[in-house]
């Protein structure tokens, strides 16, 4: 309601302060804001976070709708407000709220980021103490089961032209962990990933994709349970920087997808029959990755 009243309103030239009329709680103000793209156009999704200042505690937070706008009620007091949205530079401001009073819609204008340096060109090894595989399976009628995988292999061949980069990476399968003994070995056993007789899982890349911002999709072939199948990672980059154990030069991303395990013949129906509960039909994968820039004088990762 409130924010179509500032539609209105600003429709017809009368600012938030002389025209509209909301009630508000005893002891508490109002803010709004109304966010633009870099092309001036409404920008509805954005990510809107109001934080009290001092405390640094987050009071508000949500998404601006289809023309831009976001409304707060909050008790009277100093605020943080931050606007962000993929691929463009964050806004900040500091807002002070009256008992009582209602202010102005804040216009804000993002503007475009400045896109992070991509990795140098060259060989890049992973970093397996800062680097971890892990997944979320529903577990039929409880819940969820968080693991990973302790053990694996892989790196990065970055090219001049980053679309033609290639990443590997290789699983040992016997290392799954979910935190359970008896439900680990099951996991490992013939009626799951069988690692006696498919001991690894691999992942090879066969494409990089830009998308936009830092997001880039990475393209390729999974194999698992003997089969091989077709996946995208949706992945983040975080940047590279000189650090670690010798201030080597590494950089990060953070990678996910989402598999259906009957893709891979992991497929227990005569469990579910003989009233087994078990893993959902997808499972959530999830990649925090540290990798190194490959040298003569690359430390190696402590086991």
């Amino acid at each position: 309601m409130a924010l179509a009243l500032l539609r209105r309103l600003r429709s017809k030239g009368v600012t938030d302060r002389e025209g509209l009329s909301l009630a508000l709680p005893p002891g508490a103000g109002a803010l709004g804001c109304e966010v633009l793209d870099p092309l001036g156009q409404p920008m509805g999704g954005a990510e809107v976070t109001v934080s009290a200042t001092g405390v640094h505690q987050v009071v508000a937070r949500g998404t601006t709708d289809p023309y831009g706008y976001f409304l707060a009620v909050l008790p009277a007091g100093s605020y943080s407000l931050m606007v962000s949205a993929e691929g463009l530079t964050p806004y900040r401001e500091r807002v002070d709220l009256l008992d009582g009073v209602m202010l102005p819609a804040q216009r804000v204008r993002l503007e475009p980021a400045r896109p992070l340096d991509l990795p140098v060109p060259g060989s890049w090894l992973f970093d397996p103490p800062h680097t971890a595989i892990r997944f979320i399976a529903k577990h039929v009628g409880m819940g969820h089961v968080h693991g990973r995988f302790e053990r694996f292999e892989g790196g990065i061949q970055v090219a001049r032209t980053m679309t033609d980069s290639r990443v590997q990476v290789r699983i040992d399968a016997s290392s799954i962990t979910t935190g359970n003994r008896t439900r680990d070995n099951h996991l490992r056993s013939a009626d799951f990933l069988d690692v006696e007789r498919y001991p690894h899982i691999d992942f090879v890349s066969s494409r990089f994709s830009y998308r936009a911002g830092a997001k880039w999709v990475v393209q390729g072939s999974l194999t698992m349970h003997g089969v091989s199948r077709s996946m995208s990672l949706d992945t983040t980059y975080l940047g590279s920087v000189n650090g670690g154990y010798g201030e080597e030069l590494r950089c990060a991303a953070l990678a996910r997808a989402e598999l259906h395990r009957e893709d891979y013949t992991l497929n227990w129906r005569s469990m579910l029959a003989r009233g087994i509960a078990v893993v959902g039909p997808t499972v959530q994968l999830e990649l925090d990755i540290q990798a190194m820039y490959r040298t003569h004088g690359t430390p190696t990762p402590p086991e």
